[in-house]
C-alpha cells in the first residue's frame, strides 16, 4: 500500500467511484468468514452462510457503538470483531470515554494502520502541509487515537514532527516558539486554551510563525464563532478534521469553502439516516452519519451508526460541483451536533454547538453547561467565566438575552471566578440531579 494517497481518487465520476466502493466492499465483506462477530450479527439478521462477498450494503444491519460495548464486556477485552488471530494485531487505542459510555477498545494490524496513516495524507494534502513545515503535536500521545496516525503521515510526507506531550500550556507555548513551529494539531478547545495562556503570559502568539491549526476531536472547528475565535488570537488558519476511533480518519476540510468536510469516499461509504427511522433522508437535510470503512480490514466498522449530526451533500444530487473540484461528497458545515447531545428545552431542540456559538460571540475564557430535570423537563443553567478585566455579570446577562433571541429559551446566565481547563475533549456539558 502507497503511503500516500492518490489525488485523481478526489475527482472519480460518480459511476466510477461507485464502482471502486462496489470492489473495496466486497473485499470487505470477504474477510468475515472469519470474524464471529459479524457472522453472529449476520446470523440474527437472517442472513445465512459465510461467504458474504456477495451482499449489497443496504442488505447490511447497521452497528452501533452499545453493541460494540456490549461484545466486548461478554468477551473481555477485545471482543470478537477480529478478523485476524490476536497475535496479527500491532496497535492498540481506546475511545476517550467522552460522552460517558466506558472506553471503547480497538486493534489494528499493520495493514489497517497504514490506511489510516494513508488516509491523513488527504487532510495533510488538502491542508496544504509541507515537507519544510515543523508540526507540533499538542497532545498526549496515550491510549486515546487522537493524532498518532497523523503523526505518522506528516513524518512520511517529510515535514519535522515534534510531539509535545508532558508539558504544561506555558511550556508548549514556549517550546512551538523556540522551535520556530509552523503547523499545531490539537482540539478546539485546547487552541483557544493556549490562545488565551499566551495573552496572559503577554506572547503575542499573531506573529509567531504557526501559519495553521489542524484541530479535531471536536465540533468547533466548524462552528464559525469559534473558529474565528481561533484564527483571529493565532493570526493564522483553522483546518478541521473529523474522525473516530471506530473509523477512523475520515474526512478533510475544504480550502475552497471553509466549513466544508470531504469525506474521504474512496475509503469510506457514507450514508444519511433520520436518527429515528433508521431511513435515507434527502440530500442536504439534517441526520445521523452512518459510515462503512473499505480498507480497515482487521476489525471493520461496517454501516456504523456514528450519532453525530451532519448535513450530508453530493455533487449532481441538488448540490453544485465543489469549488475545489472534488467530487467526494460533503458534511456542510461539519458536525453539527450528536443525537445523544440534544436535548428539549421548554419545547425547543438544542445542540452544545449552537450554545457555543452564541457564548463564544462574547469575550468569554471558558464555560460550563448544568443540564437538570425538573419535574421530568430538561432545564439549563450557564456558567461562564468573563475574560481578564472584563464584566462577568454584564457578559452573563447580554448572553441570556442573546439565547433568548437566537435559539427563543430563556437560561439563567451567571459569571463565575474560575471554571475548569481542558487540554483534550472538552466536557462542558454537565447532567445534574
Amino acid at each position: 500500500m502507497s503511503y500516500f494517497h492518490d489525488a485523481n481518487e478526489e475527482k472519480l465520476k460518480p459511476d466510477e467511484l461507485r464502482a471502486l466502493q462496489t470492489s473495496k466492499l466486497r473485499a470487505v465483506l470477504g474477510t468475515l468468514s472469519s470474524n464471529k462477530f459479524y457472522k453472529s450479527r449476520f446470523k440474527a439478521a437472517g442472513i445465512k452462510g459465510s461467504d458474504f462477498s456477495h451482499l449489497t450494503l443496504d442488505q447490511l444491519p447497521f452497528l452501533t457503538k452499545s453493541e460494540l460495548i456490549a461484545d466486548q464486556a461478554k468477551t473481555s477485552p477485545f471482543g470478537t470483531n477480529l478478523s485476524q488471530p490476536v497475535q496479527d494485531y500491532c496497535r492498540f487505542h481506546h475511545s476517550s470515554g467522552s460522552t460517558g459510555a466506558a472506553p471503547l477498545r480497538w486493534l489494528d494490524t499493520r495493514q489497517s494502520w497504514e490506511w489510516m496513516v494513508r488516509n491523513w495524507s488527504f487532510v495533510f494534502a488538502a491542508a496544504g502541509l509541507k515537507p519544510k513545515d515543523r508540526v507540533c503535536f499538542a497532545f498526549s500521545f496515550g491510549p486515546f487515537l487522537g493524532f498518532w496516525t497523523a503523526f505518522e503521515a506528516a513524518a512520511r510526507i517529510g515535514a519535522l514532527c515534534m510531539p509535545a506531550g508532558g508539558m504544561s500550556t506555558q511550556a508548549r507555548l514556549r517550546f512551538m516558539l523556540d522551535n520556530g513551529i509552523t503547523v499545531v494539531c490539537c482540539t478546539p478547545t485546547y487552541a483557544m486554551r493556549m490562545a488565551q495562556t499566551a495573552a496572559d503570559e503577554r506572547i503575542n502568539i499573531s506573529f509567531s510563525p504557526v501559519r495553521m491549526l489542524v484541530v479535531a476531536g471536536e465540533p468547533g472547528g466548524s462552528v464559525p464563532r469559534t473558529r474565528s475565535l481561533i484564527e483571529d488570537a493565532w493570526g493564522a488558519r483553522c483546518v478541521d478534521h473529523y474522525g473516530m476511533t471506530e473509523t477512523g480518519p475520515v474526512s478533510f476540510e475544504c480550502e475552497k469553502t471553509p466549513g466544508r468536510m470531504h469525506v474521504i469516499e474512496s475509503e469510506f461509504i457514507a450514508e444519511c439516516v433520520d436518527p429515528k427511522t433508521g431511513k435515507p433522508v434527502s440530500d442536504g437535510e439534517s441526520g445521523e452519519l452512518v459510515l462503512t470503512n473499505l480498507g480497515r480490514l482487521g476489525s471493520p466498522a461496517i454501516r456504523y451508526r456514528t450519532c453525530d449530526l451532519v448535513r450530508l451533500t453530493r455533487p449532481g444530487h441538488g448540490a453544485a460541483p465543489c469549488a475545489c473540484g472534488r467530487s467526494f461528497a460533503s458534511l456542510d458545515g461539519g458536525i453539527l451536533g450528536r443525537t445523544d447531545d440534544m436535548i428539549i428545552v421548554r419545547g425547543v431542540n438544542l445542540y452544545p454547538s449552537a450554545i457555543e456559538e452564541v457564548i463564544h460571540a462574547f469575550p468569554v475564557a471558558e464555560f460550563r453547561v448544568e443540564v437538570a430535570t425538573v419535574r421530568a423537563m430538561s432545564e439549563l443553567r450557564i456558567q461562564i467565566e468573563a475574560e481578564a478585566d472584563e464584566d462577568g455579570n454584564s457578559i452573563a446577562a447580554k448572553i441570556s438575552a442573546e439565547l433568548d433571541k437566537k435559539l427563543g429559551i430563556r437560561v439563567v446566565v451567571e459569571s463565575v471566578n474560575t471554571l475548569p481547563r481542558f487540554e483534550m475533549k472538552a466536557r462542558r456539558w454537565v447532567t445534574t440531579g
